[in-house]
């Protein structure tokens, strides 16, 4: 049985034409009724990753929150639009993204995650416990609003990765840390945490996307577009056949393919609404490559490491020294020395934290010789 992911053309933020673009979006799904029932309680979970303007695309434009907040309202559900940026806290970003005055202007209840509980998934998992926001646990329905990027852990951030902002504050660092350089080990946490949640409907803003080294520090590019489905995995599928990247550079959807998760392989999803061929694009940049896919014997793992991976780098023009990196590093590898920002590069775990979260956009990728030379080789 084919996964149906429905797809709409959308050129601007224009409220209207946001308006107009979601309803057509959620036509063939349904629409909102088919997701919400009166008297629901409804969690809307933007990317809020940082308090930038929307016009960076660093986070779901408001446009779109104050749309589905009033589709969800039209249906009879209580709106409730919450999530756990990267730094920060929630209400600060809510307000300098744009979100918080949508939620007020609405009328919709703001949900500042902070409290964390432990929770135990069923089946046969590799986490047995994880911790997440209590107000997701406390709603009806979970609707899921990434934003379109790329990410330079895991190749892009969109449906799956956007609710790694379910887990509270600081305990998002300790994840990374636990994961460590497995890049395959953080992207099974983060589909066993989707499969959790299972939020019944995800909207993407591809209006104005991500390119380059997001998700924090890349470009804003015009996509042009909207996708919505229920399954997480297919329309992370059809989002990176949007943007013409090969599945096998996006962690969670490599990993997804590789066990065999349903609706993972684009094959096993239906396209609905718009086509994609007039709305793929021609060119997408993705983030540079942060290491070479391919084992070595373990005497040399470490020699050529720092060779056969990318690492951050600080751009000394711009780092102003307020110290965010530092505190957020997950092993504690940044330091600020005699006025100048230092990276201990034997304990850097290149989780790209540091990037995500720099505001002024400080925090570079510095590729390894070896790891260059493989890409001019293979053609990335």
């Amino acid at each position: 049985m084919s996964e149906h992911v429905s797809l709409q053309k959308a050129i601007s933020y224009h409220r209207p034409e946001v308006e107009t673009a979601l309803e057509a979006l959620l036509a063939p799904l349904g629409g909102m009724a088919a997701f919400v029932r009166p008297g629901q309680k409804v969690l809307l979970k933007p990317n809020m990753l940082s308090g930038r303007s929307p016009e960076k695309a660093v986070t779901t434009h408001p446009e779109i929150v104050r749309a589905m907040i009033r589709l969800v309202q039209q249906a009879g559900g209580h709106a409730i639009v919450g999530d756990s940026p990267g730094v920060g806290s929630p209400r600060q970003v809510a307000r300098r993204c744009g979100i918080l005055s949508v939620v007020e202007e609405t009328g919709a209840t703001f949900a500042p995650f902070a409290e964390s509980i432990r929770v135990q998934p069923r089946g046969t998992v590799t986490f047995q416990e994880l911790e997440v926001a209590r107000d997701l646990l406390d709603v009806d329905v979970i609707i899921n609003l990434p934003k379109l990027k790329t990410h330079q852990m895991m190749g892009l951030t969109c449906a799956v990765k956007n609710l790694f902002g379910a887990v509270v504050g600081m305990r998002k660092l300790r994840l990374h840390l636990q994961a460590g350089t497995d890049k395959s080990f953080f992207a099974l946490m983060l589909l066993e945490l989707a499969e959790f949640l299972r939020p019944s409907l995800t909207v993407v803003d591809a209006i104005t996307a991500m390119e380059g080294n997001g998700p924090g520090s890349g470009d804003p590019v015009q996509i042009g577009a909207l996708l919505a489905g229920g399954n997480p995995l297919a329309v992370d599928a059809a989002a990176i056949a949007l943007v013409g990247l090969p599945p096998s550079t996006v962690w969670t959807q490599k990993l997804a393919i590789a066990t065999g998760r349903p609706g993972s392989r684009f094959e096993e999803i239906q396209i609905v609404g718009a086509t994609l061929s007039k709305c793929r694009v021609s060119r997408f940049r993705p983030a540079k490559t942060t290491d070479v896919n391919f084992g070595l014997p373990s005497l040399l793992k470490e020699p050529l490491r720092q060779s056969l991976s990318a690492l951050p780098a600080v751009d000394r023009s711009r780092c102003q020294l307020c110290g965010l990196c530092v505190k957020h590093c997950p092993p504690q590898a940044m330091n600020l020395d005699a006025g100048q920002l230092t990276i201990d590069k034997r304990r850097c775990i290149s989780c790209f934290c540091c990037q995500e979260l720099c505001p002024h956009g400080a925090i570079e990728t510095r590729q390894g010789l070896l790891l260059r030379l493989a890409n001019f080789l293979t053609g990335h």
